[in-house]
């Protein structure tokens, strides 16, 4: 489902495997979008309304879903507040149902406080995509969600596993000790390791603490203590940017293998300096792009965002709606030499 840029690993654990069935390619049910939303030959209007403006990240995918938008005919407007605060959106998306957009495309800051503002605009015939962070399911037709707990703890357990040869002795630098999704992630890694990883041993979870300087130290410590550590994850991107850090002017540069969760500014420079092969996150353009063709899916009558809806999205192929109104994207997308320069976020 990505392009060609994307390495894409095997998923080996069962949680996935029922995630995956989200994504279909050729199904029969598939409809192709129009944008075209009254049949009357107006173009489909989207309104994309991210955190905030000014965030590479955001950037990123509002570019992906511009591209989209260009590309089935729409008419495409960005828009949102300097600062992502929880109210910040609501006044943004009244004004886009005033307006009379086809669509509204969001990543929510909060996932209460602008429920009124979408049930307003859906009121008024606007039909709500969330993407990257979601509302009150109950608040929107569908959900872009650019990956699973399952495959983020996949991803990072195959990316270790490969660059240390499958054996020795491995590591954790996560968040904090109380990190809801760092504890989840970390979880299925150490069962996909017992299941699959007999001759990779964890030896350790420590917690950087989502500090810089902190993740710095607690790296050290690690090395320190494990002189026959082979290899570091850090499903964190504070974590993996100070890990590297330290690895980068160390005698452990190029012996000690670093892969989790971050970002390509972040990265790129010890990626390009050897010290990191490579990491995973995801990819916000295709997230982006993926959001506005399910909105016009949505706005031209192609899908009504039931279970088992299917659409077409582009380059990307064929989507189906899952439970709950959530569309996933896929697998994280992975992030090494070859690809790391086309992305500035």
């Amino acid at each position: 489902m990505f392009n060609t840029r994307n390495r894409r690993f095997g998923v080996g654990i069962a949680a996935v495997a029922a995630t995956a069935a989200l994504v279909l390619t050729g199904c029969s049910g598939s409809s192709d979008s129009g944008g075209d939303a009254g049949g009357d030959g107006e173009a489909v209007t989207i309104t994309m309304l991210p955190k905030n403006l000014g965030n590479p990240y955001f950037d990123t995918s509002s570019a992906g879903a511009e591209e989209a938008v260009d590309e089935f005919g729409g008419v495409f407007e960005e828009v949102g507040p300097s600062e992502a605060t929880p109210t910040s959106q609501v006044t943004y998306i009244q004004t886009a149902a005033q307006q009379g957009a086809d669509a509204l495309v969001v990543s929510a800051n909060d996932p209460e406080a602008i429920c009124d503002a979408l049930d307003e605009a859906s009121s008024a015939g606007v039909k709500i995509v969330t993407f990257d962070s979601d509302t009150n399911p109950e608040c929107r037709d569908l959900f872009i969600n650019q990956a699973t707990a399952e495959g983020i703890a996949q991803v990072q357990v195959d990316l270790i596993t490969e660059q240390i040869g499958d054996e020795g002795q491995i590591a954790v630098l996560s968040a904090s000790a109380n990190a809801t999704n760092q504890n989840a992630w970390i979880e299925m890694m150490e069962e996909e390791l017992a299941a699959n990883h007999p001759d990779v041993e964890l030896v350790e979870v420590a917690y950087g603490d989502d500090d810089d300087q902190t993740s710095f130290d607690k790296t050290a410590a690690l090395l320190q203590t494990y002189p026959d550590l082979k290899g570091i994850v850090s499903p964190t991107t504070v974590g993996i940017a100070a890990a590297a850090r330290y690895l980068s002017t160390s005698e452990y540069k190029g012996e000690v293998a670093l892969t989790g969760l971050g970002t390509p500014n972040q990265m790129r420079e010890y990626v390009e300096d050897g010290t990191v092969e490579a990491f995973a996150l995801w990819n916000p353009a295709d997230l982006g792009y993926l959001a506005a063709f399910a909105a016009d899916a949505l706005a031209t009558g192609a899908i009504e965002g039931a279970e088992g809806d299917s659409f077409e999205a582009g380059k990307l192929g064929t989507y189906e709606v899952g439970a709950d109104g959530v569309v996933l994207l896929g697998d994280p997308y992975v992030f090494d030499a070859e690809n790391i320069g086309d992305f500035d976020f």
